[in-house]
């Protein structure tokens, strides 16, 4: 009955535009077409993939002027009789041809449901189709790409490949222990070995690719610090490219935290500009003071704005503590003003070689606590450079910096995969485990048949990824998050 039920949504966006589409999916979707159109034939006679030139009319009320579409089932998006009616763009016009087509035998269709229907008739698998409302909602070429990549089975492929893989080897065992007289499987375990080590080493590769994913769907979370005056506000409405912050002499200006997302290098940064961290005692300073920190302790960037014309002080100390382990690029602000902090000197500050008023830099393990530095110790470079929010000089080299520190440079989309997708992350994470589990048994001499038991669920969780082995209840949910017309 699911199947056969017509469905229609407004497969455009509700704005004022040139045109907008109503599409009809369903085994009634040319009844429902020839109930209202009026043109020189009936459409449910003409042939599949053709344009038709006429009328929406609800009794004898022409509603608009239209173009409709018709599709023939299989070769269609949802795999059934599709229609689609383009007509005018205003909202008003499309809201009632879309209310004449459900007067006429459609049901409104539901979240997602046309990408369902390709999916539950084999048009897709489930990542294909989570691919779709990832091309849709993509906010950066990267995003744009990888989701492309993805809609064009590059997910699947690589899923299937593995799974066929498991299923063979599977399939071996359990004709063996069926057959022992003909089949012999020792020593079975170490050529299975051999088999899986390749494919854990695929699926950690996807699992790890899944940071890169998830900073090319979702963007990078930036949190700007320095003290107060150090130009972070000034920073922020260069990036952005407009007045985003107010800018003043007077140190404190910034209170709470301002956010805005900028496209730098082909990424999304979604910035968040804090209060000046120095001592307050100031109330409401102070809060905002306190939220800079929360949000640096959660960031995937820290940018650090260091004010090169003035000293360093005791609130560079406790900067510099929040971006030990961090991700973290260090702006030397203001460069075009006779400057007293080098690259060199602030290396040596963060690494606990610094002197602040004449005392050396003690706490947040430097060199007060016998430590070495954490840039060192952990082999971190952190990147420096000279800017001038002011001039805008050194911004160039900070986006090249940024992209190489993300991305490693030019990503490819040909053979690389990236997961964006933390349902298939969690899937992928499950198929690892269970491998590891079969050969923990092979490494333990136990019995074949502990082998196939671990492997069929690596199988079924990789076939969660495809939407093989997915219930209709997890199947509801994901393509409840779909906007109403696809």
């Amino acid at each position: 009955m699911y199947s056969k039920e017509t469905i229609a949504a407004i497969s455009t966006g509700m704005s004022n535009s040139g045109i907008g589409i109503v599409r009809i999916s369903g085994e009634g979707a040319f009844q429902v077409i020839d109930r209202i159109y009026k043109g020189k034939r009936k459409l449910s006679g003409a042939e599949t993939h053709t344009i038709h030139y006429g009328y929406i009319k609800d009794g004898e009320e022409t509603i608009d002027e239209v173009l409709v579409s018709i599709m023939r089932a299989p070769r269609t998006f949802t795999g059934e009789d599709t229609v689609e009616i383009n007509c005018h763009g205003g909202v008003y016009v499309v809201k009632r041809v879309l209310d004449t087509v459900l007067r006429n035998g459609a049901r409104p269709a539901e979240p997602g449901e046309f990408t369902k229907r390709a999916f539950l008739n084999g048009k897709m698998d489930l990542s294909q189709a989570e691919a779709v409302i990832d091309v849709i909602t993509a906010k950066n070429e990267y995003a744009l790409q990888s989701s492309v990549s993805q809609l064009k089975g590059s997910v699947k492929k690589k899923i299937e490949a593995i799974r066929e893989k498991i299923i063979y080897h599977t399939a071996f065992i359990e004709t063996a222990l069926d057959d022992p007289e003909h089949i012999n499987v020792d020593g079975y375990g170490e050529k299975l070995k051999v088999v899986l080590d390749e494919i854990m080493a695929v699926l950690k590769s996807l699992i790890d690719s899944s940071e890169n994913g998830r900073i090319m769907k979702e963007g990078i979370q930036t949190v700007i610090l320095g003290k107060p005056n150090a130009g972070k506000s000034s920073l922020l409405n260069v990036l952005s490219g407009k007045e985003r912050a107010i800018v003043t002499d007077i140190e404190g200006t910034t209170r709470d935290v301002l956010e805005e997302q900028i496209q730098i290098q082909g990424l999304n940064l979604n910035v968040i500009d804090t209060a000046g961290i120095r001592e307050t005692d100031d109330m409401i300073e102070k809060i905002g003071v306190d939220k800079a920190k929360r949000y640096a302790e959660s960031a995937d960037l820290l940018i650090y704005v260091v004010d090169a014309s003035r000293e360093l002080d005791e609130n560079d100390n406790e900067i510099a503590s929040l971006i030990e382990g961090k991700k973290a690029i260090i702006l030397l602000n203001k460069s075009d003003l006779n400057t007293v902090v080098t690259k060199e000197y602030l290396k040596q500050y963060l690494c606990g070689a610094g002197k602040t008023e004449g005392h050396k830099t003690e706490g947040n393990g430097r060199e007060g606590h016998g430590k070495k530095c954490d840039m060192e110790s952990q082999g971190k470079h952190i990147p420096m450079i000279e800017i001038s929010a002011k001039e805008e000089q050194g911004i160039h080299e900070f986006e090249t910096v940024l992209k190489d520190m993300f991305l490693q440079g030019n990503i490819s989309f040909n053979d690389e995969i990236y997961i964006t997708n933390m349902r298939q992350k969690a899937a992928l994470t499950d198929a690892l485990e269970s491998l590891k589990k079969v050969n923990e048994s092979i490494e333990m001499g136990m019995p074949e048949d502990f082998y196939s038991i671990d492997l069929m669920d690596a199988y079924e969780s990789l076939g969660n990824i495809t939407g093989e082995t997915i219930g209709e209840d997890l199947a509801n949910e994901i393509f409840s998050k779909f906007c109403m017309g696809k």
